[in-house]
């Protein structure tokens, strides 16, 4: 009975008009279709990861490994030639049911003569070998003659790993050739470079912009890191490694770490591939319309300070700015380090966000609350502040009040005793005073304060040196609507309150009145050359005029508004 022939790998798929096409056809096919995946039937060197009884597996440089019978690798004793870490020549013959590739062992052709030897080192052919032994320098293979390999042209960097490599075959290029002293001389490093050169090509022309691979971080630079991916360096910047700010690559990575990096330009011409990290992810930016508003109160991280302002970090990637002129409610900021360092956390406010240019504008004097908003509460006029003098102007000095409060206490304030043509001439920056308000201006943010306020005056030594019910002596400065305003002592003033006169009869005649005045008058000046002062009755009597001295006496004193009140003594 005949059998119908099983499809090779590869073409269970293949369109069924090849059910008529000859074997021979069928197998060119399978050959082409194989060329068409990336040259796997080219001849490839392998590193042996594992034997067992039936097979040998080796890492051929692919997802997955390939398989050998264990039968290519016994000796005619029946011995094992082969253990893990050996290297092999195999090609690819497709695959197996468990997804390994089946592999087939290549024999490298050796030179038969020395002809064949001098081809061979004309052409710059590869040829195969097998090492014979360890000697000094190098190793020994055979050629088809007793060949020498330096061990710098070995491929080898470990010494100790020599001994492994007897009776391993391997593939060389003669570089030096004597026949007459039969000294012939290999090379297997030069074999490994171009394998390995091809291998970088290949995974060279493999990559795809856009694509997602595994790499390792092979070394750090101030401006990123190069990874390899698969034998081809590619540069990840350090703007590409997080949305968020980097200080340096080594905050984030370690040489040899496995990384996941995603291919973002590929330069066929230069061979230069850039790679990102954070592409991995969404930018949050595309969120932050949604997330922060005006107004808003959020919290963040101090990411950085800079001349003119702060950086706050309020999530990865997203970052916003308070401007110097929106850490304080403070008239002047030298500079923002004096308010606010690195890594601290703030409260602030959104000011505006916009996303086109990915600006976020903060306020942290906002967040505190405005010292403002209840001044007249807090500063009425007349209340007694302390503070240090921050800075002087040619107009007056500011002092600190604090919670973003400063007052301005202008030049003619600041002395009664001289006149000053600055107000360095009396006080220095830093220096704490003691001043009294003496208006508010709520709406442009202004309070006037006043040293010479607190200063003692004749008033107040007057009112410190008398109590109620003291007879004192005083001139009459002025009368007016039943008050007379008394001068008491130099620069020291008082009222009096003047009772009405009562009326009097009129006199009926003129002699009367003349001889009653007279009367009044001579009792008034005896009264004075004896006992030094007018009888009360005739001081009750006479009307008060500008001009006159006159005795009161004390009723009330009012330190505090600094008034003094009198009434006519008698």
């Amino acid at each position: 009975m005949n059998h119908p022939t099983p499809p090779l790998p590869g073409l269970e798929d293949q369109p069924a008009s090849l059910e008529t096409s000859t074997f021979g056809e069928i197998l060119s096919q399978f050959e082409e279709s194989h060329r068409r995946e990336g040259g796997r039937s080219e001849a490839r060197q392998g590193r042996v990861v594992a034997v067992n009884a039936d097979s040998v597996f080796v890492d051929i440089g692919l997802k997955m490994e390939g398989v050998l019978p264990a039968g290519d690798f016994v000796d005619a004793a029946g011995n094992a030639g082969i253990q893990p870490g050996d290297t092999v020549i195999v090609t690819i013959k497709g695959r197996d049911g468990g997804g390994y590739y089946e592999l087939s062992k290549v024999r490298v052709e050796r030179p038969k003569d020395w002809s064949s030897l001098e081809r061979a080192f004309a052409e710059k052919k590869t040829i195969g070998g097998v090492v014979t032994g360890v000697v000094k320098g190098g190793l020994t293979v055979d050629v088809g003659v007793r060949a020498f390999l330096p061990a710098s042209k070995s491929g080898i960097r470990d010494q100790a790993d020599m001994e492994k490599f007897v009776g391993q075959e391997v593939q060389c290029r003669i570089i030096k050739l004597d026949v007459g002293d039969e000294d012939v001389v290999v090379d297997r490093r030069v074999v490994l470079e171009e394998e390995e050169a091809r291998a970088r090509q290949k995974v060279f022309d493999e990559l795809q912009e856009g694509a997602e691979v595994e790499g390792a971080v092979r070394s750090l630079t101030q401006f990123g890191a190069f990874v390899d991916i698969g034998g081809i360096d590619g540069l990840l910047h350090v703007t590409d490694m997080s949305w968020g700010r980097v200080n340096k690559p080594s905050d984030l990575l370690t040489e040899g770490e496995q990384i996941r990096v995603k291919i973002l330009k590929i330069d066929r011409e230069s061979r230069r591939i850039s790679l990102g990290v954070k592409q991995l992810s969404p930018d949050p930016w595309t969120a932050v319309g949604e997330k922060y508003s005006q107004g808003q109160r959020v919290r963040g991280i101090i990411s950085r300070v800079a001349e003119f302002g702060a950086f706050v970090e309020l999530e990865p990637g997203v970052e916003g700015l308070i401007h110097v002129s929106e850490l304080s409610w403070s008239r002047k900021i030298r500079k923002p380090s004096d308010v606010v360092k690195a890594g601290e956390a703030v409260d602030v406010v959104v000011l505006g966000v916009n996303t086109v240019d990915k600006r976020i504008a903060l306020g942290l004097k906002q967040a505190l609350g405005d010292p403002w908003q209840d001044i007249e509460t807090r500063y009425p006029a007349g209340t007694v502040v302390e503070g240090p003098v921050v800075s002087l102007a040619a107009f007056g000095a500011f002092v600190d009040l604090g919670e973003g409060v400063e007052g301005m206490i202008h030049i003619g304030d600041i002395s009664r005793e001289k006149r000053l043509n600055h107000p360095k001439e009396m006080l220095n920056t830093g220096q704490k005073v003691r001043a009294v308000v003496l208006e508010i201006d709520k709406a442009k943010r202004r309070l006037r304060l006043g040293m010479k306020q607190l200063e003692p005056t004749t008033a107040d030594e007057y009112i410190a040196e008398h109590k109620s019910g003291d007879t004192v002596s005083g001139r009459v400065l002025e009368v007016r609507s039943g008050k007379a305003k008394v001068e008491v002592g130099e620069g020291v003033h008082a009222t009096c309150r003047i009772p009405a006169e009562p009326e009097r009869p009129a006199e009926s005649t003129e002699a009367g009145s003349s001889k009653a005045d007279l009367t009044a008058l001579t009792a008034m000046l005896s009264a004075k050359w004896k006992q030094g002062k007018t009888p009360d009755a005739a001081v009750r009597r006479e009307a008060v005029r500008a001009g006159q001295i006159r005795s009161f006496r004390i009723v009330a004193l009012d330190p505090g508004n600094k008034q003094i009140e009198l009434e006519l003594a008698g």
